[in-house]
């Protein structure tokens, strides 16, 4: 009985660990509201005439959804979020929403399309 008992509490522990190492890894996902609102403050700019100057909040959103798209799944979910918005956003002049990572300095390994394939972003 003494065994049947301890290894109930190694079979515990063994599970408390797993949930604790594996609970940074799910909050670490981006998902499609973050994208949205990180970059909501480009949408004016990118159903404009283009040429302006590109507003420092969406500057800022997309410098810090860069920096929080570090692994593939991230930068996958990412893109997939772009497509969606391009898609059903109206009005969006996707010559000037594919320059505008470049516009802020910031380089990301796929373009804004609704053509990417993001599966293949790695």
């Amino acid at each position: 009985m003494a065994s049947s008992l301890m290894s109930l509490k190694l079979a515990c522990v063994v599970v408390l660990c797993l949930a604790v190492l594996g609970a940074p890894l799910a909050q670490g996902a981006i998902n499609c509201g973050e994208v949205t609102s990180k970059l909501a403050p480009c949408i004016p700019y990118l159903k404009g005439p283009g040429g302006g100057a590109v507003p420092p909040a969406c500057c800022s959103g997309i410098k810090t959804l860069n920096g929080e798209a570090q692994t593939a799944p991230d930068r996958q979910a990412a893109c997939n979020c772009l497509k969606s918005a391009a898609a059903t956003i109206t009005g969006i002049n996707l010559n000037l929403a594919s320059g505008l990572p470049g516009k802020c300095g910031v380089s990301i390994p796929y373009q804004i399309s609704p053509s990417t394939d993001c599966k293949s972003v790695k």
